[in-house]
């Protein structure tokens, strides 16, 4: 009788000590989830990393989610636009900074061309503002419908007047450019005269409301098919033109 009462107290001693072990290295397993809770709290303390325009005015796309400061880092605004939009399109850059002449990052104005490509309507062509820091956004519609964008540009000259330069529907050395125009600071876009020139455009714009230039032949750009406007409407030719030396 006294070696059963001694042999069940060894084996009680035993399982204690075991179960106390397996209890102290489960505690220390994390969960697959718990690891990506803590990867992600991880990133979300990471210091953003600002691309600047100036010395206080800059964006991040840290994260995944396009943001902006006007006081080189201390406050972040978050963009209300997906970051894969800022991009969709036959020339989407490399993802890490934003398209070239794509936005407009001022302590004035903030704009960022995008294509919706959720719209019912197809790709449509639509830019974010805010004329306020980020503390209120406007989302208007420059074109409804437009085929996969390759060139793209916009850029506000005052409060009110604005251009916005698209390409798209590339074949070869072929494509489509549109220019739209804004008198209302971009609330509404007009289309303007086509010029009828299919060749891949090389860049364009305005130096006042009613002078702007299209620049096409991205495979000779020094030496282009350049049109004029006079009134926005893109139907003189300058030939033998040296685009250095426009503007």
């Amino acid at each position: 009788m006294k070696r059963i009462i001694i042999g069940t107290a060894c084996v009680m001693i035993i399982g204690t000590l075991v179960a106390t072990l397996f209890y102290e290295r489960s505690s220390e397993i994390t969960l697959p989830e718990e690891n990506n809770k803590l990867e992600s709290d991880q990133r979300q303390l990471e210091p953003i990393q600002g691309i600047y325009e100036d010395d206080s005015i800059g964006y991040s796309l840290q994260n995944d989610q396009l943001q902006i400061t006007f006081n080189t880092g201390k406050d972040w605004i978050k963009v209300p636009v997906e970051k894969s939009k800022l991009f969709e399109g036959e020339y989407n850059g490399n993802g890490q900074v934003l398209i070239e002449n794509s936005y407009t990052l001022t302590q004035n104005r903030i704009s960022f061309l995008y294509v919706d490509a959720t719209s019912p309507e197809g790709n449509s062509i639509k830019l974010i503002n805010s004329i306020d820091q980020g503390n209120t956004w406007e989302h208007t519609v420059v074109k409804e419908q437009y085929p996969p964008i390759r060139f793209r540009k916009v850029e506000f000259l005052n409060d009110s007047f604005g251009y916005v330069i698209i390409s798209g529907d590339r074949t070869m050395s072929q494509e489509w450019t549109t220019v739209y125009l804004t008198r209302d600071g971009g609330k509404q876009w007009i289309e303007t005269t086509h010029s009828n020139v299919t060749r891949l455009i090389y860049d364009g714009g305005f130096v006042d409301e009613n002078t702007g230039f299209l620049s096409f032949g991205i495979l000779s750009p020094e030496k282009p098919d350049l049109y004029l406007t006079p009134n926005g409407e893109f139907l003189e030719q300058v030939n033998n033109c040296d685009s250095r030396k426009v503007l």
